[in-house]
């Protein structure tokens, strides 16, 4: 704390000048600098040293005044800090811009100050500490009078540094690894900033130092390995480059450095460099990384004349960089070594600098260094490609710049020596273009060779790049490759094209490029989508200007896809033009695109309306009206991503605003002409009415996803619109005007964020049943509410924290604990003297006062625990209070910085002992209560039947029962209590333990205090983890105790004490130890923990170093599973090999251990596949686990179907590259199962599978992945079909596209002739095989046809095997199958033929023959059901009029196999491409639907049937006329449907299948004659659409809605039939019931039905129907009500059955019985409605009806009935409602009451009620007399509503009056006023 003594003396000696003395200036500029070395978080740091900066900047004059005497402290205290800011380059630069500014005129005091500070450094310690090492290479890095000081005292720096050097080597201190690294750095500065001083003493022999020879010595053992660090090593190895330049002649510099690569060789015995001569250190590094680091170093800083300069050899033209490097690169990048990245960073070094040097090596060689027949070439480009795949970080971008390098070096030879041939470009684009698109590799090379041969060469070579890069493009990993490739062609195209205008260069890239941009926006991948739109759209539109007119033309239509590409491309015109005017059309057509249904296109939109390309652009006043129609009708959106996005638009909204506000304020925005509002007035509206939107929206009877949303809103308004400054952020503080606008704010009376209603909404929000909900409000009240509660709300919120913690769900405690850590947050006085009534002591502090009450809580629960754990787990269940001791302790930065406060240290630290023996007692109590009376403690957990026993013994005890009560199936509320209680406190206790040695060990306290957690502590703790992993069973507290565990090892095994390091090591050896030494109970299969002890333990060591303690687990793990099994072994106990291959596995499937487990994956997987042939089937079952694990790990994490790519991108040869020796593991078990004849080989088809889930790659003849096809081809003759079918696949990897068509014609030709068979088994394999090699990879068009008509015309010599003389079916479905692929191929023959046979095999069906018993054959089934699929593609692929009516006519067979494989082949949409042929079927299928439905066939069969009829039918309206005379019978079929619907019960997925078909038929139409069927389907409708039918039910109702339900609501539109008006009103009874549906897919169809309604009922726009968002088809539902039918007297009494009817003071009496809560509440049945919300969506058009209606209508006689039935009870619960809260009494259970979802929802409905009571009495006015039973008037019933809604606003539970009174808009949801 130098600088601080420093400071203090500082501002002593100004002080005591005076105020007005000299020294004023210098003290503001120490106080800045004194609040910058007291600030911990580096945000604050940086701007009290920028203000120290700029202050010294302002006051120069002032501080130049000062003398020298004056200026002496200030300067002096200025380099302490310096000094000490020595571990940030930033600061110490800022730092030196301030000495530098002080200086001035005082260069003399500035230099003799850094002297005297500097010679502290290296003249009073031998050895230099890091810090002090940190200083010397800042002083030298940064400060001219640093190296001025260190060249006037070298020797004694070099003698320093030597001896801190070998200190560190030979001591190997805890901190070894940054003290190392920074003495190396700091000889490298050295070397590098005083070259000219170092030279004498290396390189004359008069000047030679001892020291620099012994520090020369010490980098040699570092770079030997000795240094347990590789930045350290490979740092060293630039230090030694560094001193080799300082070398005075280029050849004893060249010679130094051949003879350090010599040193490698163990000959030699010692180095001379120059004068210097050092012995071989003969430390050889075990990872072998010498030649890495001498050769890194070399080329990362060696002068180019060294590289190029002659060595002395025997050949006169070798150089150190072709001779002696090079070799070297090539050896170090085809060792597999962990250290990937550097070895490809060497590689691309060694090709920059060979382009560096490419003049003076021509003139050494005299010629071309890389000619088309030097060995130089091929070895660079072979060891390029070779690598080219390698997935590891950061290496694809060395691997660019090795491609780039390697073709620029071979430009400028042939420019040089003229070379008009150049042969590598076309050999490179051959060789890239035969890779799978789906490799990476692939676009690297090709974007590297594209300014070289031209874009149309590629193009012409490589037809099907646009189509690939579409599919890169929604791959995540290889879309920045194919986005750089998209834009070196087009930029290539851009200038090859002639000079021509913009719209000319457009049109050339349409021609190529225009379908591949469309297709992508218009998909519906949203990944592919938005890639395309973020990363081509902006791009191509700023380089072509003009292809804007081109996209616009094709995306004028009305679909989804459309809609979302046109918003895509106005966004991308916006961010390059700046504005876009909204009108219009324009305007018409965003204002579809913000109501639509897909989530994509909203948010397009939203984005478009909210982004600019400057921040300080306002909002216009139409964007602002959208904004204001969007959002309320979004805050429900599904999704997470939907709500983060939406949250990030309204931010970008937010923040124009703000900054356009702040500019006007600040006079600096220009005044646009005519605008009526300012912008500040328009920033403060908005964000006012989206602060009452969202706080409106906090309600607990809201859904989550409302909750989420306005929290969200919340988030983004205080973030945005308060000026509070968050030090952790680094963008997105508020401006330093942003007071300006809050003072205008709130004299408008707005913008009051911390209001007490806001307040108390985000209060409720922290007792939701959610986490999310719950942390996310906590965290609002905590970064921006004031500092502390309201001292009225703290009683009472802490005793619901208390309440809730003591609460047996886990839910409630949970809030508990989050209320906690939020109350302990908001603390102060008045909260410590609640907390300290109740304790007997004055903690220190509000952290440890809370941790103390905590602590009591938890000994007072655990002794309850003790005595009756049964009563424990109902009324004290201990894991909530342990959750808000973890979240107060771990989660409180206020709490961390009060433990390393050095006067509360030891009150802690008693704290942190009871509290972990507490841990310890409740852990032993809970394991060992759950164990058999009797048992005594064992290592393995107690099995079910134990626990079981166990459990019911404590019940008994618990209920004072004599005898158990009778077994039952399921689990008793006591069961599940003492369960719960258990498992979930375990679980917190190891979190709590894990999280506070994270903490608390990762900074080291200053030695006096003493740790926090002591040695017995931790080995405490590590018994309890110990002994929940060993005993526990439970997989959620395992896997949560597993969390914390991980962490605590981390902690220990990286702290540098080795006592502690030692805690988890003795763990790990004794679990190694047990799990090989004999027992007799069982521990993997009874204890899920146990392997997850090992994989702790491992993952927590630091993954930036060697992992000693993984190697030695896992060989003790392979050598134990490898062992043999004993003679005599007991399946009934666990062997140690099987608990061996258990934890192995546990290992691999972990995730934090990565890439350190492929080092031991060979031996694994060998061990694995021994396993799987072992006679044990324990052994056998972990095995199969094992190697599930290793595949998963070996081919990296499988990409999601949403990404686009449905395949994995490794290939074979990249695979056997990174594993060569597994190559030869699996290859060694395919040939053993391919000779010494057929027996069962178990492991065989686990290596197919792994060979099968790869891709074909870049391959030669010779190399690894060609061995594999010989034996994989031998495999198709094996007895076992799987093995077969299996080989088959695996075959695809082996054979390159390009080969296939020759090994096809191979495999025919093998093909036996009529009666030349073999081999069934081998026939059918090949034919497998083929079938495989044939079939199109995703995204490709297969193989070319005339490459394979040759396979096709020795397939048409062998079709006897399609005929009945090949007597297996099997066989011939696979040659048929064979023929299906190759349809291009056939000849007009074979085609005939094909029919012929299958008209034949078919045909006698057709006939009305039956096949006797002697002619079924096994597989038949399989080959009519292959014919039959063979006949259905070929009339869709011809549409030939006779092959369709023969697929027709199959379909009225009576073979059922024939017919659900057409049914199952229509269903799957193979046809939808040939319209004849849907017609034909659509035709027959209806013709023939009254004969299904009178057969009653089977259900499955029936099941089939009606689903094919509706996916033909899924557009009735476009061919409804056609099917007309098919549909006479249509009125049976819908009775027939109707009758199996309401009478047989049939399961829901054919109940789904029959309604939709039932609608289908009512579609059509129908008359009078047909009501009793309408009211019977409207019935089963709506029994469907209940919350509680199955979800397949719901979404049959919301697709009927849609077909028929339209048809009913046309109908009865129209005067001809009345009858119908009901069954509509019911109809969108039903649609508004489902737009409600908790199920996503539900609320989707039911939108479609409202947006049917919208188009063909109301007043359809231009275009197409546009399907809207659930909540605007809600609202379109609504309106049409009393637009339409308004008149009918059933119309008010329909909506008001969306109004529930809800027990007010049942609800106010539970509340306040305050009962302990069971242990489960029962589920809503649809989570996402809201009542609330819908009620008060409903009032406007409730309101509306009574309106507009005439008063003698029926309408009002139905709205007479409902006041007479309803108004006494409204007016009943609003005197009970004021009579409760004007008590005193509820204040006890208030805070309770503002989070129970029930009690808001009856308040919210009963509001809604009384204000339609009392504007249904005001409209019926006098004349209908006094209703009886209400007893009292309008104005006495509106009074009571004020002031019953004032009351509730007071706490909390209704919105204030002054904003929820006035009736809303129609069609306005909660907050849109």
């Amino acid at each position: 704390m130098g600088a601080e003594r420093e400071a203090r003396a500082c501002a002593a000696f100004y002080g005591a000048l005076g105020p007005g003395g000299p020294g004023r200036a210098a003290l503001r500029c120490l106080h800045s600098l004194r609040l910058f070395a007291g600030s911990t978080t580096r945000r604050c740091r940086e701007q009290h040293l920028e203000e120290a900066l700029q202050l010294a900047r302002a006051l120069s004059e002032e501080l130049r005044a000062l003398g020298e005497a004056e200026a002496r402290p200030l300067l002096r205290c200025v380099l302490a800090f310096q000094l000490e800011a020595s571990g940030s380059s930033s600061a110490f630069h800022k730092l030196q811009q301030i000495v530098t500014q002080l200086a001035v005129g005082q260069e003399a005091l500035l230099a003799r100050e850094v002297d005297a500070l500097l010679a502290g450094l290296a003249l009073h310690r031998e050895v230099l500490s890091p810090e002090d090492l940190q200083a010397v290479c800042m002083f030298i890095e940064e400060s001219s009078l640093g190296r001025d000081h260190w060249r006037q005292n070298l020797a004694p720096l070099l003698q320093r540094l030597a001896a801190t050097l070998r200190w560190v080597l030979q001591s190997q201190p805890a901190a070894s690894s940054t003290w190392g690294h920074l003495a190396v750095k700091a000889c490298l500065q050295l070397f590098q900033a005083l070259p000219k001083d170092v030279a004498p003493l290396a390189w004359s022999a008069a000047a030679k130092s001892e020291t620099l020879q012994s520090i020369l010595g010490l980098l040699l053992e570092v770079v030997a390995g000795k240094a347990p660090s590789k930045d350290t090593q490979l740092l060293a190895g630039t230090a030694l480059s560094m001193l080799l330049n300082t070398a005075p002649q280029p050849q004893s510099r060249a010679g130094a450095a051949q003879a350090l690569f010599q040193l490698t060789d163990q000959g030699v015995r010692e180095l001379r460099f120059g004068e210097l001569v050092v012995e071989n250190p003969r430390v050889l590094d075990p990872a072998g990384l010498e030649r890495l680091v001498l050769s890194r170093g070399l080329l990362t800083c060696c002068k180019g004349d060294i590289l190029s300069c002659r060595l002395d050899s025997p050949t006169q033209q070798a150089c150190l960089l072709l001779d002696v490097l090079f070799p070297a690169v090539r050896a170090l990048n085809k060792e597999q070594k962990d250290c990937h990245y550097y070895c490809f960073q060497v590689l691309a070094l060694w090709l920059q600098r060979l382009q560096e040097n490419l003049p003076e090596l021509w003139r050494l060689r005299g010629g071309r260094i890389l000619a088309e027949d030097t060995e130089l070439l091929q070895q660079l480009t072979q060891l390029v490609w070779d690598n080219a795949e390698t997935p590891v970080e950061g290496v694809s971008e060395f691997i660019q710049s090795s491609f780039r390098l390697l073709l620029e070096i071979y430009d400028l030879e042939c420019q040089h020596f003229k070379d008009q041939e150049r042969p590598l470009y076309r050999q490179m684009l051959q060789r890239a273009v035969s890779m799978p698109w789906q490799i990476k590799a692939r676009y690297v090379p090709l974007c590297a060779i594209v300014p070289y041969v031209g874009s149309q060469q590629v193009l012409d070579t490589y037809p099907e790049l646009p189509q690939h890069l579409l599919s890169c493009l929604a791959t995540n990993h290889l879309c920045p490759a194919a986005t750089e490739l998209y834009r070196v062609l087009v930029r290539q195209q851009r200038s090859e094209g002639p000079g021509g205008t913009e719209e000319a260069l457009a049109e050339r890239w349409a021609w190529r490029w225009l379908p591949l941009l469309c297709q992508a926006l218009r998909s519906p991948l949203p990944i592919l989508q938005s890639n395309a739109a973020n990363h081509l759209l902006v791009w191509t539109l700023r380089q072509l200007p003009a292809t804007h007119a081109l996209l616009a033309a094709q995306f004028d239509s009305q679909d989804a896809a459309a809609l979302r590409a046109w918003v895509s491309l106005l966004r991308a015109q916006k961010s390059i033009v700046g504005t876009l005017p909204l009108q219009g059309e324009a305007l018409a057509r965003l204002r579809t695109c913000l109501r639509a249904r897909e989530e994509g296109v909203r948010l397009a939109a939203l984005g478009l309306l909210c982004c600019s390309p400057s921040s300080g652009q306002a909002l216009s006043g139409t964007e602002e009206q959208l904004l204001r129609e969007f959002l309320p009708l979004n805050l429900t959106g599904d999704s997470s991503a939907f709500r983060q996005l939406l949250q990030a638009a309204v931010r970008k909204a937010l923040v124009r605003l703000r900054d356009s506000a702040l500019a006007r304020l600040r006079g600096k925005a220009p005044v646009e002409p005519g605008e009526e509002v300012g912008q500040p007035d328009q920033a403060v509206g908005f964000v006012e009415w989206l602060l009452q939107l969202s706080v409106s929206s906090l309600t607990p009877g809201a859904n989550y996803q409302r909750k989420k949303t306005a929290l969200l809103l919340l988030a983004a308004i205080l973030e945005t619109c308060t000026d509070t400054w968050s030090p952790e952020r680094k963008k997105g503080q508020p401006p330093r005007t942003m007071a300006a606008l809050l003072s205008h704010a709130r004299q408008s009376g707005c913008w009051d964020f911390f209001s007490r209603p806001n307040l108390l909404a985000l209060l409720s929000c922290l007792q939701d049943s959610t986490n999310e909900i719950r942390d996310l409000a906590s965290e609002l009240l905590v970064r921006y509410f004031p500092t502390a509660f309201p001292s009225s709300l703290t009683p009472a919120l802490l005793q619901l924290a208390q309440d809730a913690l003591s609460s047996p769900r886990v839910q409630e405690a949970e809030a508990g604990a989050v209320l906690m850590k939020t109350i302990l947050q908001k603390s102060d006085g008045s909260t410590m003297k609640i907390l300290e009534i109740e304790a007997a002591q004055t903690p220190p502090n509000h952290g440890l006062c809370f941790a103390q009450h905590l602590l009591r809580m938890l000994q007072a629960q655990h002794a309850v625990a003790q005595q009756d754990l049964l009563q424990a787990a109902a009324v004290a269940p201990m894991h909530g209070v342990i959750a808000a001791l973890r979240r107060c302790l771990l989660q409180v930065p206020e709490v961390a910085a009060s433990m390393r406060a050095a006067e509360s240290v030891q009150s802690w630290q008693e704290f942190l002992t009871s509290l972990v023996t507490t841990a310890r007692e409740i852990t032993s109590l809970l394991l060992s209560a759950l164990q058999s009376p009797g048992a005594n403690e064992q290592a393995a957990a107690p099995s079910f039947a134990d626990m079981g026993n166990a459990i019911g013994s404590l019940i008994t005890l618990g209920k004072g029962q004599q005898e158990e009560e009778e077994d039952s199936v399921l689990l008793s509320e006591e069961h599940s209590l003492i369960l719960t209680c258990c498992w979930v406190s375990v679980k917190e206790i190891g979190l709590l333990l894990g999280g506070l040695a994270e903490l608390l060990l990762s900074p080291v306290l200053p030695d006096a205090a003493g740790p926090l957690l002591t040695l017995d502590n931790l080995q405490t703790a590590a018994r309890v983890f110990q002994e929940i992993l060993l005993r526990c069973r439970h997989w959620g507290a395992v896997e949560g105790c597993s969390m914390g565990f991980t962490k605590f090892c981390a902690a220990l095994l990286n702290h540098p004490d080795t006592e502690l390091q030692a805690i988890p090591q003795t763990m790990l050896d004794q679990g190694l130890e047990a799990l090989s030494g004999p027992r007799s109970s069982s521990i993997t299969r009874r204890a899920a923990g146990f392997p997850m002890l090992f994989l702790c333990i491992v993952s927590g060591e630091n993954p930036a170093q060697a992992r000693p303690l993984l190697t030695r687990c896992i060989q003790t793990l392979l050598a134990l599973a490898s062992t043999a099994l004993p003679q005599d072994w007991d399946q009934t106990l666990d062997l140690p090999q099987v608990c061996a291959l258990h934890v192995l596995q546990t290992l691999v499937r972990g995730a934090g251990l990565g890439s350190a487990l492929l080092r031991h994956a060979t031996p694994m997987v060998a061990l694995a596949l021994q396993g799987l042939g072992s006679p044990c089937w324990a052994m056998r079952n972990a095995a199969i686990q094992l190697f599930s694990a290793l595949t998963s790990r070996l081919l990296g994490q499988k990409r999601s179907r949403a990404e686009g790519s449905p395949v994995e991108g490794l290939s074979l040869p990249a695979f056997l590259g990174q594993h060569p020796q597994l190559g030869a593991v699996l290859l060694a078990e395919l040939g053993a199962a391919t000779t010494g004849g057929p027996r069962l080989r178990p492991a065989l088809h686990a290596v197919l599978t792994l060979l099968a889930q790869l891709q074909p790659g870049p391959d030669g003849p010779d190399s690894p992945s060609a061995r594999f096809l010989e034996p994989l081809l031998g495999l198709a003759a094996s007895p076992i079909y799987a093995v077969r079918a299996m080989a088959a696949k695996a075959l695809v990897p082996v054979v390159l596209p390009p080969q296939r068509p020759a090994l096809l014609l191979r495999l025919a030709r093998q093909l036996p002739a009529h009666g030349g068979v073999r081999s069934h088994n081998a026939l059918h394999g090949h034919l497998l095989q083929m079938q495989a090699l044939l079939a199109p990879a995703p995204g490709s068009d297969g193989l070319p046809a005339e490459a394979l008509r040759p396979v096709a015309l020795q397939l048409e010599a062998r079709g006897w095997l399609l005929t009945p003389a090949q007597r297996c079916p099997l066989v011939r479905a696979a040659f048929l199958q064979v023929l299906a692929l190759l349809p291009a191929s056939l000849s007009p023959g074979l085609v005939q033929s094909i029919r012929e046979a299958i008209s034949t095999e078919l045909g006698s069906f057709t006939l009305g023959k039956e096949p006797g018993c002697a002619e079924l054959q096994v597989g038949s089934a399989v080959l009519h059901q292959t014919m039959a699929r063979f006949t259905c593609s070929e009339a869709a692929r011809l549409a030939d009029s006779e092959r369709i009516g023969a697929v027709c006519s199959l379909l009225q067979q009576p073979n059922p196999d024939v017919q659900l494989a057409i049914l199952s082949w229509v269903i799957e949409g193979e046809g939808d491409k040939c319209e004849e042929l849907e017609k034909a079927l659509r035709l027959t299928l209806l013709e023939n639907l009254q004969s299904v439905l009178r057969d009653k066939r089977n259900k499955e069969f029936l099941k089939l049937y009606l689903e094919a009829l509706m996916h033909l039918c899924r557009n009735p309206s476009s061919w409804s006329q056609e099917a007309s005379p098919k549909l006479q019978g249509s009125s049976a079929c819908v009775e027939m449907l109707l009758l199996m619907m309401e009478t047989e019960h049939p399961g829901p997925d054919l109940l789904f299948q029959a309604l939709c078909a039932t609608s289908l038929l009512l579609a059509f139409g129908f008359g009078d004659e047909d009501s009793p069927l309408v009211w019977r389907w409207v019935a089963v409708l709506e029994a469907c659409s209940r919350s509680l039918s199955a979800e397949v039910l719901r979404l049959a109702a919301a697709r009927s809605l849609q077909t028929a339900g339209m048809e009913v609501l046309r109908q009865s539109l129209g005067a001809a039939h009345p009858w119908l008006v009901p069954a509509a009103l019911r109809v969108i009874n039903v649609g508004v019931h489902l737009l409600q549906d908790e199920e996503q897919e539900v609320r989707h169809e039911a939108a479609g039905f409202a947006s049917l309604v919208e188009h063909s009922v109301g007043e359809p726009g231009g275009g197409g129907c546009v399907l809207v968002q659930g909540n605007v088809g809600l609202l379109g539902l609504l309106q049409l009500l009393p637009r339409e039918f308004g008149h009918h007297p059933e119309t008010f009494s329909s909506l008001l059955q969306h109004l529930p009817v809800l027990d007010l003071r049942g609800i106010v009496e539970e509340l306040e019985a305050n009962k302990a809560p069971s242990l489960y509440k029962e589920d809503e049945p649809n989570v996402f409605a809201e009542p609330a919300v819908l009620a008060q969506q409903l009032l406007p058009f409730l309101l509306q009806l009574l309106e507009k209606v005439p008063d003698a209508s029926p309408l009002h006689a139905s709205a007479l009935r409902w006041l007479e039935a309803t108004g006494p009870g409204v007016l009943r619960d609003l005197r009970y409602c004021k009579h409760l809260w004007s008590q005193e009494a509820v204040a006890r259970w208030w805070m309770k009451a503002l989070g129970c979802a029930k009690l808001r929802v009856a308040l919210a409905v009963l509001l809604v009620r009384a204000r339609l009571a009392a504007h249904t009495l005001r409209v019926l006015g006098e004349s209908h007399g006094a209703v009886p039973g209400l007893g009292c008037g309008v104005q006495e019933l509106e009074q009571e509503l004020v002031l019953v809604q004032g009351l509730l606003a007071q706490h909390g539970l209704a919105p204030v009056p002054s904003q929820g009174d006035a009736p809303r808009e129609p069609g306005s949801l909660p907050g849109n006023d």
